[in-house]
């Protein structure tokens, strides 16, 4: 027996990171492979039984588990986001969750068959969406302007407030059945109350604890845990199922004070959130009756369409209506309801309590639930890029570079990447360098890289990296470890540090402390400076069958220093001390060369197009 519950807690564990890997390395939505391999390991090969393992543990585990993953999208929520798109917002989770709860319960009624109370129990489970599907997604597709903001606050606050109204249609079928009386309303006024004024004490404590330093560094994200399961089970036992709503406000309310920092506690939920979504996912899907999934049902597989083609069009179209949304912008929201955890946590729960309590038709709750998350997992992961890319409203890969220093070497490299069509914006703290790179045509931004107003100012659409070229080791250090969250640790590039000798150990900040380091080992600040300031320039030089790396190489000496490749796909690509790329033929490569004398005149940094191999 123990041998059975241990083989399955290590088949959750690593079936679900193995999945969340293999989805990145396919650029797929991770959730499609995570409930594959759930079902693999459950219903089709019977080597994963979750209730076996867990016995009664399991559901509060998973209610447990899913307030933690909304108190750290409530991390993610910032009030400066609802600048432009509040008003739309609010719509989507007032009117939005009201138009799809009216039609996605009359098609679950009308067409997949269902009794008119599961109808509208269905139909309120699936008026979420969900952070465990759309925070992914969104860093896959990258919508610009004020999108982004928008689904995923959506795809965040609808989730509580969604399984609330689950939980009130369910309380008041049980009352149906048993004769009890309903007091649905005043039910959701005391949910709403009482758990955002639970979830703000919760984090007012928090923040006091934190700002008088009464939690060592090594306890910040095991007592912000702490807090996150008390205030759920407080909220919870105050009023039911009131509980998701507290974790999400006290993570709105942290995410958005000034007078602590969270950066601890945001980088702690963020492993934990992979982790239990991963687990999540895997246990659910294990769970799933197939047998029971109704796959040749007409009526279930018509419903799942109305839910994407109508439900979710209509829905979006009564939230937009006189708002400063332009159709395209409209459609995209139209195309990104995918459905998440809480949607198949909630079912799950609802449909065995319900049949237990002779509710006929409740047990298809968690099998029709089931089938609309695959479905809308697939369709809108594996679309929803292709379709941003159509509508010309986002770029799923940006190539773009954000360079700290806009010094006068900077704006070189700079220049000549925005000449080959990739886009670029410039930071500085000085005005002289900041109008510079405006001359030239880039985005320049003047201030500190570290302030809040900095981000809040930045329109990074079409960058993905970060180049910090500044001749300070920490600034540079500080910068890569401040967008470490935005672009990842693979796009974060720094200078190598300009310490040399005895005392280099002792100055240089520590590997995993800063980014990737440019260019080459030897590609310091003060290298570069010197090397510009002897009149070498930033080339393109296309690399050919007949005019290889090699001749390169011969014709501009072993000082010239690569910098970047284009593909022939037209992607970029940063040469790094620990990556020295090597060009083929059909690639561009950018280097700092040393001008060689043609015909009497000094060569000048080519032309786009132009040839520069003679």
């Amino acid at each position: 027996m123990t041998e059975h519950i241990l083989l399955g807690l290590a088949s959750i564990i690593i079936l679900g990171i193995a999945a969340q890997w293999l989805a990145w390395r396919l650029h797929l939505p991770s959730i499609l492979l995570l409930l594959v391999f759930g079902i693999i390991a459950g219903p089709v090969s019977g080597v994963l039984d979750p209730d076996m393992v867990f016995g009664d543990l399991l559901f509060p585990l998973v209610s447990v588990s899913v307030a933690i993953i909304l108190f750290e999208g409530g991390l993610n929520l910032k009030f400066r986001e609802l600048r432009q798109a509040g008003a739309v917002i609010m719509r989507l989770i007032t009117i939005g969750i009201f138009v799809t709860w009216v039609l996605a319960s009359a098609a679950a009624h009308f067409v997949a068959g269902l009794s008119l109370a599961t109808a509208i129990l269905l139909g309120a489970i699936l008026v979420v969406t969900g952070p465990t599907v759309i925070i992914p997604l969104l860093r896959q597709v990258r919508p610009s302007g004020s999108l982004g903001a928008i689904v995923k606050w959506e795809g965040i606050v609808n989730d509580p407030i969604g399984a609330i109204l689950a939980v009130l249609v369910f309380e008041s079928i049980l009352a149906g059945t048993t004769g009890g009386e309903s007091t649905l309303f005043w039910d959701a006024v005391r949910a709403l109350v009482l758990g955002g004024l639970i979830g703000l004490v919760g984090a007012g404590l928090i923040v006091l604890l934190l700002r008088r330093y009464l939690i060592p560094d090594f306890l910040q994200n095991p007592v912000a845990l702490m807090f996150v399961v008390a205030v759920f089970y407080a909220s919870n036992l105050v009023q039911g199922e009131s509980g998701l709503l507290a974790v999400t406000v006290m993570g709105v309310a942290l995410a958005n004070q000034r007078f602590v920092s969270i950066r601890h506690i945001l980088e702690f939920k963020e492993n934990l959130r992979v982790l239990l979504i991963s687990s999540l996912f895997i246990i659910l899907a294990a769970r799933l009756p197939i047998g029971e999934m109704s796959l040749s049902h007409v009526g279930t597989w018509a419903f799942v369409i109305l839910l994407i083609v109508v439900v979710r069009p209509v829905s979006v179209y009564a939230s937009t209506i006189g708002s400063s949304l332009k159709f395209k912008e409209r459609a995209f929201l139209a195309w990104m309801a995918p459905r998440g955890i809480v949607a198949a946590a909630v079912s799950a729960v609802f449909g065995i309590r319900l049949a237990e309590a002779g509710v006929t038709d409740a047990a298809l709750l968690g099998p029709i639930t089931f089938q609309v998350i695959i479905v809308t997992v697939a369709v809108y992961g594996l679309t929803a890029g292709p379709v941003a890319r159509y509508l010309k409203i986002a770029k799923p890969n940006p190539q773009g570079v954000l360079f700290l220093g806009a010094h006068d070497w900077a704006r070189a490299i700079a220049q000549v990447l925005r000449d080959e069509g990739f886009s670029v914006a410039m930071i500085d703290s000085n005005w002289d360098h900041v109008r510079g790179a405006r001359k030239i045509g880039c985005r320049a931004y003047y201030g500190n890289v570290m302030s809040e107003e900095m981000l809040n100012d930045l329109q990074l659409d079409g960058i993905g990296r970060l180049a910090a070229l500044t001749p300070n080791e920490e600034i540079n250090s500080l910068a890569a470890l401040h967008f470490l969250d935005l672009f990842g640790r693979s796009e974060v590039y720094q200078l190598p540090p300009s310490a040399t000798g005895k005392t280099a150990k002792q100055t240089v900040t520590p590997s995993h402390l800063r980014g990737r380091s440019l260019f080459d080992q030897k590609a310091t600040f003060d290298y570069l400076s010197e090397r510009f300031a002897a009149g070498a320039i930033v080339k393109k030089t296309p690399i050919t069958e007949e005019f290889t790396v090699d001749d390169f190489f011969a014709m501009y000496g072993a000082e010239a220093l690569p910098l970047f490749i284009v593909t022939e796909s037209g992607d970029l690509r940063i040469r790094t001390a620990g990556d020295p790329l090597t060009p083929k033929a059909g690639q561009d490569l950018i280097s700092l060369v040393s001008p060689r004398e043609k015909n009497g005149k000094v060569e000048k940094r080519a032309e786009p197009g132009a040839e520069s191999n003679g």
